[in-house]
């Protein structure tokens, strides 16, 4: 008895595909443009882990020079000033946890309070019925094209004639209530929203007030992070107005102390290198929670919902 012989089956060649110069060119500029945005990044890290008695002579070295940790230790407030003037630091000291502190306190509590009160303005402009509505809502439009320096001094002497210099409420009270473009964004969200579930919770007796709570914002929740992060990274950057109201070390934040310490200089010239430590170590929660929560943003550009 023959026993036949099963044959595999053939592969399927692979096909290669031809060589384009557009897709060439294409990959070209990503890789470009990718360099271009990492390079700044890389350098101030190459700079922070060296010495800054080092970088003048090795100025077009991508490699750190004399490596060492002693800018961190300085942001960290782990090293004398001594052994800073030693590794060629300017012996100046930065409260970096009091600043740090301050910028979470300033930037949470403005955004908190931004994207709540925006959120219920955009749901006044997109779900309820008023006369008016679209003129004040061109209103709101037409703020956007006010630079904020124009804002800047009428806001100082408010907050200075209620005594509010220096503080933490006059920090974040120009910030906390509803901005045009969170309106306008939230907006746009709620008017592509399905109507058949509110009129269904109205016919049971539900307010206003009950679904916005219960209704428009769960169903809201990509959109609202967004902007949530948005105005979180706006106001975590925010330089000039606390400059303005918060010179007091109990309510500076990272953006004025790291100006700060780049102007205390007693040898002649800034700490380069335990400058660009703390600005390295004071962007981290942003980059965090913009790979946390980038994925919502790009569901969200569209007004799509949650994906």
């Amino acid at each position: 008895m023959t026993t036949a012989k099963v044959s595999a089956p053939a592969r399927p060649a692979t096909r290669r595909r031809p060589f384009s110069w557009r897709r060439t060119a294409a990959w070209t500029l990503v890789a470009l443009a990718v360099a271009v945005s990492v390079l700044p990044f890389y350098w101030i890290l190459r700079t922070a882990l060296s010495t800054n008695g080092s970088l003048a002579g090795n100025a077009t070295n991508l490699l750190p020079a004399d490596f060492n940790l002693g800018a961190f230790q300085r942001v960290f407030g782990l090293q004398s000033p001594e052994d800073a003037v030693a590794q060629g630091g300017s012996g100046a000291q930065i409260d970096f946890w009091s600043y740090l502190r301050n910028s979470v306190l300033f930037a949470s509590i403005t955004t908190i309070g931004a994207v709540f009160f925006s959120a219920m303005a955009a749901y006044a402009f997109a779900r309820l019925r008023w006369r008016g509505r679209n003129v004040v809502f061109s209103l709101f439009l037409a703020t956007m094209m006010v630079p904020p320096i124009f804002t800047a001094l009428p806001n100082f002497l408010l907050i200075k004639n209620l005594g509010l210099l220096n503080t933490m409420v006059g920090l974040v009270l120009p910030y906390i209530f509803m901005t045009p473009f969170a309106i306008f964004f939230l907006r746009q969200f709620f008017l592509n929203m399905s109507r058949e579930v509110e009129e269904a919770a109205m016919l049971d007796g539900a307010k206003h007030l009950r679904i916005f709570f219960q209704i428009i914002l769960p169903n809201a929740a990509a959109p609202i992070a967004t902007l949530a992060l948005l105005t979180f990274i706006g106001q975590w950057n925010e330089y000039f107005w606390p400059l303005l109201v918060g010179q007091d070390e109990s309510v500076r934040v990272l953006t004025v102390g790291l100006g700060v310490f780049k102007s205390q200089s007693p040898q002649g010239a800034p700490d380069w290198s335990g400058l660009m430590a703390a600005t390295l170590v004071s962007a981290l929660p942003v980059l965090i929670l913009f790979a946390a929560f980038g994925k919502k943003i790009v569901n969200s550009i569209g007004f799509s919902g949650i994906k």
